[in-house]
């Protein structure tokens, strides 16, 4: 059940989580400014250890408070009896959003995806196209774009069997997203050497190859939706021009996906740690342990960047089925050794360890992922094996010297390593989910809230 509360940045009334006390909302737009201004309520918590919880794509608060109800729900119960801990919680809302058709499991579907009609392309068992939800989230995110909104609704719903069609789309997709027509590097100069190292096929690629590997990997008649599917995949994209259609609804997605992950990183280092910094100052005994799910995993992660020197507060770090590079760690990239990843050796300015949970059932980060990710001109059948383009919520952390590699079993059982990098393959209980995602969202596990106390050594 939720409840509706006083934010503690004074917005006003907000959905919060019940069943945990006490509780406390972050807000931050799209550059990485709080809402409401310094965090007071912050200041005022009674606690010795506080779980910060960043969401990944949600597209409303209320999303985000119902994910966090779930996920907090177990810890509780699993500190009970312990006597000199008084835990608190904290949900941090961002501007992200979640495409409606990605349920959340345990969760009710949406009404308005239920309620949306089918489309000319049902038949042929084509993915539909936006729902009026989607759509007015799409909006909100990028103003002054409806018309293109509307065009490309057109467009999937009608499913033009021309290659013009598609060069259309792939144009409306990336301004969407506020891409330029040219100039990579001008784009994404604030990334480079961020994550991938270069921009991304999904933003550059010609639209209709994209959009035929992308129906490829999603085909129900694929024998699997993970990596071992991907290896054949360029003997899979028949279909023909219209065929290629089932797939671009994921275009849309993943250029979206990648102004999200901009925002992600931008909230993280310019937000998080700065306030990181400023709880360290006020409360210096808090110890503060961050979670993120999905690209809320790269925002805390990202917070380290932002982290002031001399602020030593946070006590660990669980990213769950987190949408960025696993290579993200990384002083030295196995495929150019001079390069490094994004938030190279940063693991260090955690006074205790950096915890990733990946599981293979998460389609979204095993098939989605290396092909959206992957440079433009790479062939769609060396995708799937290379390891440029994993996802750290496919396969862990990977490339940095003395990371372990634990299983979910283990680390529960033997605990988890006091310093440094550690891959749980949570696979076990991250499980669930249909297509286009897979298991990425499965991640409210009484398992997975006994990691992040494992983590940070809370109630130990």
């Amino acid at each position: 059940m939720l409840l509706l509360r006083q934010s503690a940045l004074g917005r006003g009334p907000v959905m919060a989580v019940t069943g945990v006390e006490p509780y406390r909302e972050i807000t931050f737009d799209a550059d990485g400014d709080m809402r409401g201004g310094a965090p007071d309520g912050m200041r005022g918590l009674d606690v010795t250890d506080l779980v910060m919880f960043a969401h990944g794509w949600n597209n409303s608060p209320s999303v985000a408070a119902r994910l966090y109800s779930a996920f907090f729900a177990p810890f509780p119960r699993l500190l009970a009896g312990r006597p000199g801990v008084r835990l608190g919680y904290a949900g941090i809302v961002w501007p992200s959003m979640r495409f409606t058709d990605e349920p959340i499991p345990d969760f009710e579907p949406s009404a308005a995806v239920a309620a949306v009609p089918p489309g000319p392309g049902a038949a042929s068992g084509a993915w539909q196209g936006l729902d009026k939800t989607t759509r007015d989230v799409l909006a909100g995110l990028f103003p002054g774009h409806r018309t293109t909104l509307d065009r490309l609704t057109v467009l999937l719903d009608e499913q033009p069997d021309s290659q013009t069609a598609f060069a259309e789309f792939g144009s409306l997709a990336r301004e969407l997203a506020a891409v330029p027509a040219g100039g990579l590097e001008s784009c994404f100069a604030d990334d480079l050497p961020h994550d991938e190292q270069s921009p991304p096929a999904v933003l550059f690629e010609d639209p209709l190859t994209l959009c035929t590997r992308f129906a490829a990997a999603l085909d129900a008649r694929s024998p699997s939706l993970g990596l071992g599917g991907l290896g054949g995949l360029g003997s899979r994209l028949g279909g023909g021009v219209t065929g290629a259609w089932k797939g671009a609804k994921e275009l849309l997605r993943q250029t979206t996906y990648y102004a999200m992950k901009r925002r992600a990183g931008t909230v993280g280092e310019l937000g998080l740690g700065p306030l990181l910094g400023r709880l360290s100052r006020s409360s210096p005994g808090m110890r503060v342990h961050l979670v993120g799910h999905s690209q809320g995993a790269r925002l805390v992660a990202f917070a380290l960047r932002g982290l002031p020197e001399g602020a030593h507060n946070v006590k660990s770090v669980t990213l769950l089925q987190g949408a960025f590079s696993h290579y993200a760690f990384a002083t030295s990239l196995p495929h150019a050794p001079h390069s490094a990843g994004a938030l190279a050796a940063l693991q260090h300015r955690v006074d205790g360890p950096v915890v990733a949970c990946y599981s293979r059932h998460d389609s979204a980060l095993g098939v989605i992922y290396p092909l959206a990710s992957s440079l433009a001109g790479d062939s769609a059948t060396a995708v799937g094996l290379d390891r440029r383009w994993w996802a750290m919520g496919h396969d862990g952390i990977q490339a940095v010297a003395g990371a372990r590699r634990l299983t979910l079993e283990e680390a529960l059982r033997d605990g988890v390593p006091l310093r440094g990098c550690v891959s749980v393959d949570a696979a076990s209980v991250v499980r669930r989910g249909g297509p286009p995602s897979g298991a990425h969202s499965d991640i409210c596990h009484e398992e997975l809230a006994r990691v992040v106390l494992a983590a940070g050594r809370i109630g130990r």
